[in-house]
Order: structure tokens, then sequence, then C-alpha cells
């Protein structure tokens, strides 16, 4: 009879529960978090009925950490069932809102008894192509720490040092992420001190920052916005303010740093990937956008069913809700955010390397999307061809995806 399984993981210990086919629990224990815990558990699995060509499915609720990595490493199904899916299930069975970690296992292993095939098991990914997806996440978890210190940083200028605002402001390819800006702001955290800032000084500082070009045309610069006149906190706070500026760019730099880093990780280990070719072939797609969606959509050719798969998981396809007479067509809320923050990174660089994404661009527009509403529609236009790029092993065809219009007879 089939077995079915799950897991209830906790910090320092798991519930775990196995039921058969008519939701009865034939086993359950808890164990610790550790190898001899697992040890138990694949005892457990074995007692059940557990083979080698029969494996027993698990279900648990997450997709990461050890014991799912050891679970998918002994070629069994594991499927990982979101949180809120899994509270909606439990309502099926008591209405109370009581909850215990003993039955929460042994309602995700109902959960696999009645609806397995609507819930997605772990995608067989290879182990490069895991590796991507630790350097990729941690790259733009990195990007997102500084974004959110640069506008703590930039809250905190505009507060007593809008000077420093202007000075960078007109410089390309960062602003306040700059590391002459940061070089700068950690040597003169005030105003007061930046006026007293010479010539030389700030040659010395730039070429600190790895400056080679156009230094003295920013030197001049510098120096008129840094002692043109303008409004001060009292000295006192000024000097606070210096001081939490400070602390913020200790922080800023190790995030900028990190960014850096990892981005070159992650496209090192991502040039290494057969499906590298094909993704960086796409217009507007570099290393790193091509890394981040790599590590989302994997390798495993059969995690998504057909290119509508894709496309939801990435929320670029709207959704319909309809009622009665009331039909409303709205963008996708549930969503990987990781991958759908690439979608407009994507679509606003293709609409300079392609001439076919911007008439579709601009058709969009002209039918009246909104402009996100065209980057996100561009953006599932190319999520299409990209299944079936990777599905053939196909190169990107500029001709194939955005066929010219063909000219009516006169």
């Amino acid at each position: 009879m089939r077995q079915y399984c799950g897991i209830d993981w906790a910090t320092n210990h798991h519930d775990i529960a196995i039921v058969d086919a008519d939701g009865r629990v034939t086993a359950r224990r808890r164990v610790d978090n550790d190898a001899a815990g697992f040890t138990e558990l694949l005892a457990l699995l074995a007692e059940a009925g557990d083979t080698a060509t029969d494996p027993i499915p698990v279900a648990i609720e997450t997709d990461r950490g050890l014991w799912v990595a050891a679970l998918h490493a002994t070629g069994r199904k594991v499927y990982p069932i979101n949180p809120l899916a899994a509270s909606r299930y439990r309502t099926r069975h008591a209405v109370s809102g009581a909850k215990a970690d003993a039955t929460d296992a042994a309602l995700l292993a109902n959960i696999l008894r009645t609806d397995i095939e609507a819930h997605r098991p772990l995608p067989d990914d290879s182990e490069l192509a895991q590796a991507i997806r630790v350097l990729a996440r941690a790259q733009q978890d990195a990007v997102w720490s500084r974004q959110q210190l640069g506008n703590q940083i930039r809250d905190l200028l505009k507060d007593y040092y809008p000077a420093a605002l202007v000075a960078f402001a007109d410089l390309p390819s960062g602003g306040l992420a700059r590391c002459d800006a940061r070089t700068i702001l950690t040597v003169v955290p005030t105003p007061t001190l930046a006026a007293r800032l010479t010539r030389a000084q700030l040659r010395r500082l730039l070429i600190k920052a790895g400056r080679q070009r156009c230094i003295d045309r920013d030197v001049d610069r510098l120096i008129g916005v840094f002692r043109n006149a303008s409004l001060h906190q009292p000295q006192s706070v000024e000097t606070a303010m210096g001081i939490q500026l400070t602390a913020l760019l200790i922080q800023f730099d190790a995030a900028c740093t990190a960014s850096a880093d990892l981005a070159e990780a992650a496209t090192t280990q991502f040039e290494r990937h057969p499906d590298a070719a094909v993704i960086t072939s796409f217009p507007g797609l570099g290393k790193l956008a091509g890394a981040r969606i790599l590590s989302e959509i994997g390798d495993d050719r059969a995690r998504f069913t057909d290119a509508r798969g894709l496309k939801a998981f990435a929320g670029s396809a709207p959704i319909t809700r309809a009622s009665g007479k009331k039909t409303v067509v709205q963008h996708r809320r549930i969503k990987n955010r990781r991958l759908a923050a690439v979608g407009p990174i994507w679509a606003l660089s293709s609409l300079r390397a392609s001439p076919g994404a911007r008439r579709h661009f601009d058709a969009r527009r002209a039918a009246g999307d909104w402009n996100h509403q065209a980057q996100r529609n561009l953006f599932n236009k190319f999520l299409g061809q990209l299944y079936h790029c990777l599905q053939t092993a196909q190169p990107y065809d500029e001709a194939l995806a955005f066929p010219a219009a063909t000219a009516t007879a006169a």
C-alpha cells in the first residue's frame, strides 16, 4: 500500500508522520535535527516499506537546508509545501485553529496523499546550478542591502549635508555607491570639514579611490560645491550626524564590496554552465542577469511542463478573476520575486539591443499599456522564447522572436 511522509521541521527537532493510502497514521516520531536524527528518519521510512526503486515521497514546509538536501540526495521526491497552503489545508480538519507539530506532520503527509499532482516536487537541478543559485541570490541580497543603506545615507545627507548629494549626483555609474564618493565622505563626513578640503587633498582622495581620468575637472567642480554657501545644523548636531554617516558608510562599503565580489563569483560559475550560451544569446541579458535567471529556473527541464508555468512562476503572466458577470484581469502578486526583479532590467536593456523588442514595447504602449505593463508584457514574451530555446538547446533568433511586419501589396 502506498505510503506518504510529512515532516514538520523546527530548529532543534523535527516531527515525522507516515500515512497510508487511507489516511491512517502508520508511524510517528520526533527526531533531533542532526545526522543521528536523519538516520532515524531513514530507518522509519525503511520500516514503512521504503525502497530504492519505490521511495516514499516526503512533504516539508521548506525548500532549503541540510535535511532537504540530504532527502533529495536519497533519490526520493521531496515536495516543499508553502506554509500558507498548509494552513489552508489545516482548516479542512479543524476550524478551531488548534495546531500541534505532530498533527502538522500528519497534515503534510495527507496533502501528498490527496493532492500530490497539485504540488511541484523539488527540481533535480545540477550541482553547478545549485552553486549558481547560492551565489546569485547572495549577490542580489547584497544589492538590495546596498540600495537600502544608500537610501538611508541619502535621507541623512538631505538633513544636514545636501552639498554631498549635489557633488556626486552628476557622476555616472553609481552615485553614492561609487568608490570615490564613499572615500571622500569617509574623510569629510560633515559639510564643515568638506569646505576645508584643499585641491591637493581632493586630488589624493580621488586617486586613492582609483580614479585615473578627468581628475582635475572633478577636483575643481567638487571644490566649488563644497565651498558654496549653504545652511548648517548646529555644530554639535552636525558632528553627531557625521558620526552617524560614518557608521552607515562602514556598512555601505561592506555591502558594495560584497556585491562586487559575489557578482564576480556568480558570473564565473555561470560561464561554466552549458545553458549560459543560450541565456546570454538573448538581447539585454548579461552574465549577471543570466546567472540570476538560471539560479531561479534551474536546469531541470521537467520542472515546468510548458512555458505558461514558467511565466506564472515569474509573475509576468496575468491572472484572471471571474465571478458571475464580473471578470478582472490583473498582474500576479504571488510570484518568485527574485526572478520578477530581473524582468524590468531585461526588458529595458533589450530595447537598445533588439529592434523587435523595441517594436513590441512601442506597440504595447500605443495600445494603452503603462510603462511597467509594457515592460512586464515584453518580459513575458521573452520568457516564452527562453523556455523554447532551453528545451531545444537553440540560441535566440531575432527573426523568429519578432518577425518583421509583412508589407501589404499596393
